[in-house]
């Protein structure tokens, strides 16, 4: 599945408008923390372990948008947008875009 940014995909035509569809990844904060505590990476106020974390969450919304754009029949998203929020010392990564069908 490709997921773009963008509001169309150059190159092809979209042939079907699918609806919008959401993917969301919630993990407790404390994860978070608890690798704080263990960083020994840091490296101009960077965390690579953190940013691999971070990473992880995003993966997993973006593969839960990819399998409600398949479950609709589309074949790529557009007009991707990610969301990050903390809520109750959780940490929330929501994507959404529109499913579609092209050619």
């Amino acid at each position: 599945m490709i997921v773009t940014t963008t509001s169309s995909f150059n190159g092809h035509e979209i042939k079907d408008y699918c609806g919008v569809v959401v993917g969301e990844a919630i993990r407790g904060a404390n994860v978070f923390r608890d690798l704080f505590d263990q960083i020994t990476d840091i490296v101009g106020g960077r965390s690579g372990a953190y940013e691999h974390e971070l990473g992880k969450v995003r993966n997993k919304a973006l593969r839960e948008l990819e399998e409600r754009a398949t479950e609709k029949g589309a074949n790529v998203v557009v007009g991707a947008d990610f969301d990050y929020e903390v809520i109750n010392k959780m940490l929330m990564v929501s994507t959404s875009g529109t499913a579609v069908v092209i050619d």
